[in-house]
């Protein structure tokens, strides 16, 4: 769709305004919005974004030692075929940008986006192309002076259904009117948590279907006067993921194993051991906050030890049986230590580059677990080389930093931006024990 196809269709479903969004370090989505009359510009040229943008943290707050200040500018550019008009908003589309160069109009080397589409093209060099779904846990919440979770709890319970069926049914219409294709929905374990789950896309629109669905929901969510969250770790008890369902195709799909006694191709299996190699790194662009770590712990269904199985909800990278006859076009990898608050594109380039790096150099992931990792006595996984994930958000970006590979699929101007919007908020989370461990000790002692 070209921006004055798009500009029409403004015009016929009576948008007023269009709403510019992107993705930062941070992992919220943020944007600008332009009146009707002026999207055709905003489309061609894009609209000017302060530099700063990627200094900003999870917190809200602006880092003040980041590479990026007051001063400088880049372009917010739509990218047209990701535009789609909001029916369940009113007068509203939206389109999703990469922020390029103002002076040069290439690639801002600090987008994320852009850093995927490169991955991306790539992956075209070699003949190959993602395959991806995007697995997004949430919660809906009544909203007051103690938000609390909506609902019931049971998982998979019809009485979960019957609870949350109006906004569910409202979020489905929304979805399938962007042209988001839902296969199928289910209340989760915890109360108020709900799971809606769509078809796998190809490449970077995949991904904007996940942000579509994360705004939408919560969009939906609000016209039925409830709240939504997220988070990795909500509510005790409660968790919310953000599964990566990811597979390469060349017109076949190469993970797809030709001997049937076995559950991937050799290059799918060399995949999962580049992914497992590169893990405790992949760790810090996948569950990229404080509270990602308190998700994932042991017996959680999270994934806390670096592990790969069949069916193996407990292992950081599980294969999915796929439904007889349906080898050939199901067979996939899900990685499971992923949440909401990642940025989606980083996500998905740190697993292509480390799947990519297991590829080329043919790293075996070793033979599949089949039990719970933490199940098993300390010389099985030491025989196995299975070792416990981080366990903090310090703890995974000092892995991030040490690891070429990764680093290398970033770029080093975006690698070195996040790692400090994001140890900001680590060292703003050990600030605050400080204070609690003084709190609470003081008394005692």
């Amino acid at each position: 769709m070209n921006s004055q196809a798009i500009a029409d269709r403004c015009e016929q479903a009576d948008v007023e305004l269009i709403r510019l969004l992107y993705v930062g370090n941070d992992g919220v989505v943020r944007g600008h919005a332009v009146e009707q009359d002026h999207v055709p510009d905003a489309l061609e040229s894009g609209v000017p974004l302060p530099e700063l943008v990627q200094s900003f943290n999870a917190l809200g707050h602006r880092v003040k030692d980041a590479q990026f200040d007051a001063v400088g500018e880049v372009r917010l550019l739509p990218d047209c075929s990701s535009f789609r008009v909001l029916d369940h908003e009113d007068r509203v589309a939206a389109v999703l940008c990469s922020l390029r160069d103002s002076e040069s109009g290439h690639p801002w080397s600090a987008d994320p986006r852009s850093a995927l589409s490169r991955q991306l093209a790539d992956l075209a060099d070699e003949g190959l192309e993602a395959a991806l779904a995007l697995e997004s846990e949430f919660h809906l919440v009544t909203d007051g002076e103690e938000p609390s979770p909506h609902g019931d709890q049971g998982v998979y319970s019809t009485a979960s259904m019957r609870n949350g069926h109006d906004v569910i049914l409202d979020v489905v219409d929304a979805l399938q009117a962007q042209g988001i294709n839902v296969h199928k929905y289910y209340p989760e374990y915890a109360a108020g948590k709900h799971e809606i789950v769509t078809k796998y896309g190809r490449g970077i629109g995949a991904v904007d279907d996940y942000v579509f669905l994360r705004e939408t929901v919560a969009a939906v969510a609000e016209s039925h006067g409830l709240g939504t969250t997220f988070l990795p770790y909500p509510f005790d008890g409660a968790t919310n993921g953000c599964h990566v369902h990811l597979s390469l195709w060349d017109g076949d799909n190469r993970f797809a194993p030709s001997d049937g006694d076995r559950a991937l191709s050799p290059m799918g299996r060399h995949f999962v051991g580049g992914i497992l190699a590169h893990v405790p790194a992949l760790l810090a662009l996948t569950s990229p906050t404080v509270n990602s770590y308190a998700r994932l712990r042991p017996q959680a269904g999270a994934a806390a030890y670096g592990c790969w199985g069949v069916e193996n909800r407990e292992a950081a990278v599980r294969i999915p049986t796929a439904a007889p006859g349906e080898r050939d076009t199901a067979t996939r990898v899900e990685y499971r230590p992923a949440d909401n608050t990642a940025n989606p594109y980083l996500s998905v380039l740190g697993l292509l580059a480390a799947g990519l790096d297991g590829i080329r150099n043919e790293i075996d992931p070793g033979p599949p677990l089949e039990a719970d990792p933490a199940n098993c006595d300390e010389a099985t996984l030491t025989d196995r080389d299975i070792d416990r994930l981080p366990t903090t958000l310090g703890e995974a970006l000092d892995a991030l930093a040490d690891d070429d590979v990764l680093r290398s699929a970033l770029g080093e101007e975006l690698t070195e931006s996040y790692l400090t919007v994001k140890r900001s908020e680590w060292d703003a989370f050990t600030d605050s024990a400080a204070t609690w461990e003084r709190e609470r000790l003081r008394d005692t002692f």
